[in-house]
């Protein structure tokens, strides 16, 4: 299950955050929560709808109330998944290099795409971009004909 905008919208409301950590400490009914939220009990059923939705939280029926605790498993595999993200980066983090090999359609070859931002790393280069020799813009942004980091005159 890849980490979905579904599930982070759905901690993404404070009531709901609250809800969850009110829950990973102790089951709690919708009553009780409602009374430590200081919400109504009809909002508190509405946003447990959602996380109930979104697979973090499970109702028991015991005896006449449900009690509703977190699935926890749910959130590891949140973190698993974006810290499976973070690792999957690649290159080094503020630094302009070429990334992944891509698949470049209209040639069909395999082309290496590049950042086209301005300078991450300035010491490494002149004091003006107009400066830059051909071989620190290659570096940086790859072979083009213009240096990017210079405005285009209108």
């Amino acid at each position: 299950m890849p980490a979905s905008s579904e599930y982070f919208k759905a901690l993404g409301d404070e009531t709901r955050f609250k809800i969850l950590s009110l829950l990973l400490s102790h089951d709690l009914c919708v009553g009780a929560l409602a009374k430590r939220l200081k919400i109504s009990e009809a909002a508190v059923s509405q946003h447990l709808q959602v996380l109930r939705k979104a697979r973090f939280v499970r109702g028991e029926k015991r005896g006449y109330w449900t009690h509703y605790a977190v699935q926890t498993d749910m959130l590891v595999q949140i973190a698993d998944d974006l810290k499976k993200m973070v690792a999957g980066r690649p290159g080094t983090p503020g630094v302009c290099s070429r990334t992944s090999p891509i698949l470049e359609p209209r040639r069909g070859k395999e082309v290496m795409d590049m950042c086209q931002d301005c300078c991450q790393h300035p010491e490494k280069l002149k004091e003006k971009p107009e400066d830059c020799t051909s071989e620190q813009i290659r570096e940086c942004h790859g072979d083009t004909k213009e240096h990017p980091c210079i405005p285009k005159k209108k």
